[in-house]
C-alpha cells in the first residue's frame, strides 16, 4: 500500500487497522468540547506526534491516522476528510476550513483492473503557510507549495506552485505571489 502498487483494501490486517482508527476518530467526534484535553490525547494516539499548536475540530474522519504528519500551528475546522492510505504532510501553520477533504487513494483506470476491487495510492504534501478554503478537495499525488492560498470548493489535480492563490474546478492559478 505504502509503496504505491496496487494493493487490496480488504487485507485483514488493513481492515483492522481501519477499524480501530475508526473507534477512535468516533470517540473523538463525541466527546464534548470541556473534554479538550482528552480529545487531544486520543488525537495524539490516533495521529501521532505533532507540535501542541494544534486544533482539530470534530468531527474529523481518516482511514489509518498514522499516515498523516503535521507541522506546527496546524488548524482544521469542522468534517475534514483525510484518505491517508499514503502518507499525507501538512506543513506549519496550515489552515483547513470545513468540509476540505483530502485523498491519497485511488483507483486504476481500467475497467478491469479497478472491478478486481484493487486499489492503489499517491501521497500528498502541504507546504507551510498555507490555506485551504472550506470544501476544497485535495487529490491524490499532490504537492502544494509554500504561501498558497486555495479557494473554497477548489478541485485541485496538480501541483501548485509556491506563493499563489488557486480556485475553481480543476483548480488553477488566480494570482501569482499573492499580497493579501
Amino acid at each position: 500500500m505504502l509503496s504505491g502498487q496496487l494493493y487490496n483494501p480488504m487485507d485483514s490486517i488493513l481492515s483492522k487497522e481501519r477499524y480501530l482508527a475508526r473507534i477512535k476518530f468516533q470517540q473523538i467526534n463525541k466527546m464534548p468540547d470541556d473534554q479538550i484535553k482528552e480529545r487531544n490525547k486520543l488525537l495524539k494516539e490516533l495521529i501521532g506526534v505533532f507540535d501542541k499548536n494544534f486544533w482539530i475540530e470534530p468531527p474529523f474522519y481518516c482511514d489509518y491516522g498514522y499516515n498523516i504528519k503535521l507541522g506546527k500551528n496546524v488548524f482544521m475546522n469542522f468534517n475534514c476528510t483525510i484518505l491517508d492510505v499514503m502518507e499525507v504532510k501538512i506543513g506549519d501553520n496550515v489552515l483547513l476550513g470545513p468540509n476540505v477533504h483530502i485523498y491519497t487513494a485511488t483507483h486504476p483506470l481500467d475497467v478491469k483492473t479497478r472491478n478486481s476491487w484493487l486499489e492503489f495510492a499517491k501521497p500528498v504534501v502541504i507546504g507551510n503557510d498555507v490555506w485551504i478554503g472550506g470544501g476544497a478537495i485535495i487529490n491524490p499525488g499532490v504537492t502544494i507549495g509554500n504561501g498558497v492560498v486555495i479557494g473554497s470548493g477548489s478541485v485541485v489535480t496538480k501541483d501548485i506552485p509556491d506563493n499563489v492563490m488557486v480556485g475553481g474546478n480543476p483548480a488553477r492559478i488566480i494570482k501569482k505571489n499573492p499580497l493579501f
